[in-house]
């Protein structure tokens, strides 16, 4: 199968049927995240126990890209220690960069077909919305227990 038509193929099929996008009760973290450029929003929601993510869902709108790398990104990080999914984090970003081996993007399982997204820089902040969410989330201990969702942007 051509590379261009696998990607079409994965970014459907997580698009259209997105295994993760609903809300979630009691999440122990929750966080929105915005692209103001292009209108993206999500609420990301994960559970996590003895610091490792035992759940995550998101809710939102978007482009099929947005929508459909933070699905792909929950289905690679749930059931990983958070300092696993941060370190996922960082290596999607330096794919998106171009910095990335092989093997790691190989590592970002069905993620990894977005590699080619930053040959289109107007859909780069789109493709790591959710990653950033996750990212500023977990670094910044941002949780439901505090009643806020506070305004994440990709700038």
């Amino acid at each position: 199968m051509e590379l261009k038509s696998l990607y079409r193929e994965i970014l459907n099929e997580h698009n259209i049927n997105p295994a993760h996008k609903k809300e979630m009760s009691a999440p122990t973290h929750t966080l929105q995240g915005v692209n103001p450029s292009c209108g993206d929003n999500i609420t990301l929601f994960l559970k996590t126990e003895g610091g490792k993510i035992a759940d995550g869902s998101f809710t939102g709108s978007g482009c099929a890209i947005s929508q459909a790398s933070v699905d792909m990104m929950l289905d690679l990080i749930i059931g990983r220690e958070e300092s696993e999914a941060l370190r996922l984090a960082d290596t999607f970003m330096a794919m998106i960069q171009g910095t990335a081996t092989q093997e790691q993007i190989e590592e970002l399982d069905e993620a990894g077909a977005l590699q080619d997204i930053s040959h289109m820089p107007a859909r780069v902040k789109c493709a790591v919305l959710g990653w950033r969410t996750m990212g500023q989330m977990l670094r910044n201990g941002e949780s439901a227990a505090s009643g806020t969702v506070p305004h994440c942007t990709t700038d």
